[in-house]
């Protein structure tokens, strides 16, 4: 199992569904299944979903990996290359053991030096290589790669992640934060296909982006960028950071936009929220239930997006939904935002519906993967003494779901499709 207190928190047969749900939606889009089924090596051509490259077309196979699930996901891909892999570099929070590749672990959600080193020594090595059009790199990319490959373009690194900061407590959306992060890197943005070029690239990417905008997983490191510097300008205005963070416009950099960058590339999505939802969605149909998937790219503020589920759900079904809310951060507190979302809808949750919201990744900025919500969880909190509006103030999420319980455990997966929400409404 993936949830480690299950059995603690499926006090009614109803959370019991909806936390046998979760466990369908983790097991759907972890990396054995999901590279199996879509990268195969067939005699001496390497199938990428519908995509078939002729290997021996190229000299020298390189792989690039990044961002959280990475290295599970590039292990198995190099164990189906074997001796066809030349080299590969892969930095993941999360540690696995090669035999080509070489390995550093990195930090996520905010960047270091750590992540610098891998950045820097990985663009002096393929500018080393003098790479050709008979060169064939694979990047793998996924969720939190803006944080781990990192090499920006004036700023220094302790001012690179002031700005992380600041635009995760901001309430900014993930589209909105990649546009900044882009320019102010050399490598996001297309950067990367630049500094490849002209080998042959093709991406796996592992989208954590609701709506799957492969512009902005991971800050498209191989895609070419449609926004410009005023985009980001614009953006760190509307939150009122310019001046806070003391950016200049010469801190700034264009991405590439020459189409040279990117005719020998190819951008495939190997993985989105919607496998976890179509996966939850056949569960349900399985145990007689209605069960409709809402959105795979949803936004709100994380404060207001539970109750506005719930008034969407029907009576006597599940509803399901995939993406990502904000929390623009206030308090002091701890805590992170599928917490957020569930501490708000108690005070006005009824006694036949069960909120659930969790991070794919087992990590809602805090050892809970997210939490799941009720009438039970309200009287708890009543025995207990706990003011949901204080903590809810405070951004204090954590603490509260603590206090009563109802905190999911996962540990931190090594799979990222963004965030997962189930509202159940029950007879």
């Amino acid at each position: 199992m993936f949830i480690k207190n299950f059995d603690k928190l499926a006090t009614t047969p109803q959370r019991k569904i909806v936390l046998t749900l979760i466990e369908e939606a983790l097991a759907s889009i972890q990396s054995e299944d999901v590279v199996n089924n879509s990268v195969k090596i067939n005699e001496n051509n390497l199938v990428i979903k519908d995509q078939i490259l002729n290997l021996a077309n190229f000299e020298r196979i390189f792989l690039i990996g990044f961002g959280k699930g990475s290295a599970n996901n590039s292990r198995l891909i190099e164990e189906k290359l074997g001796d066809k892999l030349t080299e590969g570099y892969v930095i993941d929070a999360s540690p696995e053991t090669f035999k080509k590749i070489q390995f550093i672990k990195g930090t996520h959600p905010l960047p270091s030096q750590q992540n610098v080193d891998f950045t820097d020594n990985l663009i002096k090595r393929f500018k080393e290589l003098n790479l050709t059009e008979k060169d064939l790199v694979l990047v793998v990319v996924c969720g939190g790669g803006s944080a781990m490959l990192v090499h920006p373009y004036k700023i220094s690194l302790d001012e690179k992640i002031a700005v992380n900061k600041a635009l995760l407590e901001s309430g900014a959306d993930i589209l909105e934060m990649n546009t900044v992060r882009q320019h102010l890197s050399t490598i996001k943005g297309g950067g990367l296909a630049e500094i490849l070029y002209p080998a042959h690239i093709t991406s796996l990417i592992f989208s954590d982006v609701p709506g799957n905008n492969l512009s902005y997983i991971a800050s498209g490191p191989t895609v070419k960028d449609d926004t410009t510097i005023d985009d980001a300008i614009n953006l760190l205005k509307k939150y009122n950071l310019l001046e806070k963070l003391e950016l200049k416009r010469e801190d700034f950099s264009e991405n590439p936009k020459e189409e040279k960058f990117f005719t020998n590339v190819s951008n495939i999505l190997i993985l989105s929220n919607l496998t976890a939802l179509e996966a939850m969605k056949e569960k349900g149909r399985k145990m007689g239930i209605n069960t409709v998937i809402y959105s795979d790219e949803f936004e709100a503020d994380a404060k207001k997006a539970g109750l506005e589920l719930i008034g969407i759900a029907s009576p006597n079904s599940i509803l399901l939904v995939g993406g990502e809310t904000t929390v623009k951060v206030t308090g002091s507190g701890q805590g992170g935002r599928n917490q957020e979302l569930v501490l708000s809808t108690l005070s006005d949750i009824d006694e036949k519906t069960i909120v659930c919201s969790f991070g794919s990744d087992g990590w809602d900025n805090s050892h809970f993967a997210g939490a799941i919500g009720d009438v039970k969880t309200l009287q708890r909190a009543k025995e207990l003494d706990l003011n949901l509006q204080d903590f809810l103030n405070n951004d204090n999420s954590l603490e509260f779901f603590e206090k009563v319980g109802d905190g999911i455990e996962t540990g931190r997966l090594p799979s990222n499709v963004s965030d997962l929400i189930i509202v159940y409404k029950y007879l």
